[in-house]
């Protein structure tokens, strides 16, 4: 077990409160981003339309609602912010690992169940816009991924749904797959989505521990189970891409950070951080953007020991489709076409383009937005202590999660990602909320509620459709 890095004395009350005000402060700005966002977005789609969403930020309509999974979902944040902080601290790691999957899997189910079983998870991935349409067309595997890029764009007969339209085919490989094993239909999808969706709570806590020490990951624990957006990992099929992206992360900094007398457990995680990442890329086109963060880890390790391993097993994915006959540079092209053939080419970038981060905001929760304000105040030092190859555990980690962000931050830019957001930039949410493990230990509680708070008031005054 690596030894824990820790802080020696202790910072000047006024220190401590002035760091606090400025969580607060960070908080309130969020706040008043998502309200700004709520208010000018219904003021543009009221008068044009052109935003395609009717609460926007968020994808989602205005619809109060209790439901079975009402009291669970409770039940699970009171108990996370009761007991979570203490039971991360005692327990031995690897219960901890497996206490945070489960929890984090009752809470997604939980608020996935807000609104039943059928409308919350089980139909969720049977929609007109979903993967599950076509399972039908790729009763021959090899002759529709040949033919894949041919049905993206809307004036092609034939073209695939917006949701197989704008992915790679690995995303709908996996639910037909899925289906030729006996587990076909909305219900089983769902499922898949939300068990893979969870583990990534266990991935990044991995990572954590091997980047920067185990007393942040504890610290981090609660935060990463309580997070907001399990409303749209519950089901989704981002949650899915969230867990291979997480699992690629997780290993490539396993293998980086393990010690020269274990090669063998370092390969095998460098060959299986590279098979993910090269499966990611065929999952979702923008997650090619989770390089910014192999790359962080690399640059943390202070190594490029697993760089050959993982390339090789980057390959994997990518030749076994491209021999199939799918071509993703065209794949990606065509999308780019189909996307401004669609609301993407309705929807003006000068609102999306901030109000992304409203939706990241409600997506993160306020803790993590308190925590980032830490982190964006310590990335100079963390810089300079990575240039001087002398960072501490905390350095570490806020350079871990400042790469996330700025991968988000791409993301952004791109002009890609209008509107949505709260749903596909899972993968790059995962990644922010460490963050809060850098608030001060006695106030996390008060944090958690926030977390909490957010998340059971999206899923009971709006419907998602996700």
């Amino acid at each position: 077990m690596k030894i824990e890095e820790r802080t020696t004395g202790h910072r000047p009350p006024q220190q401590r409160t002035t760091g606090r005000r400025g969580d607060l402060i960070a908080a309130a700005a969020g706040v008043l981003l998502v309200t700004a966002a709520v208010l000018i977005g219904r003021a543009i789609q009221d008068a044009h339309g052109t935003l395609v969403a009717h609460w926007p930020p968020l994808l989602a309509s205005w619809y109060p609602h209790t439901g079975p999974g009402t009291p669970a979902a409770v039940v699970v944040a009171a108990a996370v912010v009761a007991y979570g902080p203490g039971l991360a601290d005692r327990l031995p790691w690897r219960g901890l690992l497996a206490t945070a999957w489960a929890a984090s899997l009752v809470w997604i189910l939980s608020l996935a169940m807000i609104d039943g079983w059928g409308r919350g998870i089980a139909e969720r991935l049977t929609t007109k816009h979903e993967y599950l349409q076509v399972i039908g067309r790729f009763g021959d595997i090899g002759a529709a991924l040949h033919g894949f890029t041919g049905h993206i764009l809307s004036g092609r007969p034939d073209n695939w749904p917006a949701h197989v339209a704008g992915h790679p085919p690995g995303a709908t490989l996996t639910f037909v797959l899925l289906d030729r094993i006996g587990l076909g239909g909305g219900g089983w999808a769902g499922v898949w989505c939300i068990v893979l969706g969870g583990s990534a709570v266990v991935a990044a806590l991995i990572a954590v521990r091997a980047l920067a020490d185990e007393r942040l990951a504890r610290g981090a624990a609660p935060f990463l189970v309580l997070a907001p957006m399990a409303v749209w990992t519950g089901a989704s099929a981002d949650g899915y891409f969230a867990a291979v992206a997480a699992w690629s992360v997780a290993l490539l900094a396993l293998a980086a950070t393990r010690r020269p007398h274990s090669p063998r457990p370092a390969a095998a995680a460098a060959l299986g951080s590279g098979l993910l990442y090269g499966l990611t890329c065929y999952l979702s086109y923008g997650l090619t953007l989770i390089a910014l963060l192999l790359l962080t880890v690399l640059l943390l390790a202070r190594t490029a020991r697993p760089v050959s391993l993982f390339l090789l097993g980057a390959l994997v994915v990518p030749v076994a489709f491209t021999l199939a006959g799918f071509n993703w540079w065209e794949g990606y092209r065509l999308l780019v076409e189909r996307y401004y053939q669609g609301a993407g080419g309705i929807r003006p970038y000068s609102y999306w383009v901030w109000a992304n981060l409203a939706a990241t905001t409600v997506s993160a929760g306020l803790a993590t937005v308190a925590g980032l304000r830490r982190a964006a105040a310590g990335a100079p030092g963390s810089v300079r202590a990575l240039r001087t190859g002398t960072t501490s555990a905390r350095h570490r980690l806020i350079l871990l999660t400042l790469a996330a962000l700025l991968a988000l931050l791409v993301a952004d830019l791109s002009g890609m990602s209008k509107a949505e957001t709260e749903r596909i930039w899972q993968p790059f949410v995962l990644w922010l909320l460490p963050a809060a493990a850098l608030l001060p230990p006695d106030n996390r509680r008060g944090w958690l509620i926030a977390q909490a708070v957010v998340a059971l008031l999206v899923n009971h005054l709006l419907w998602t459709g996700w």
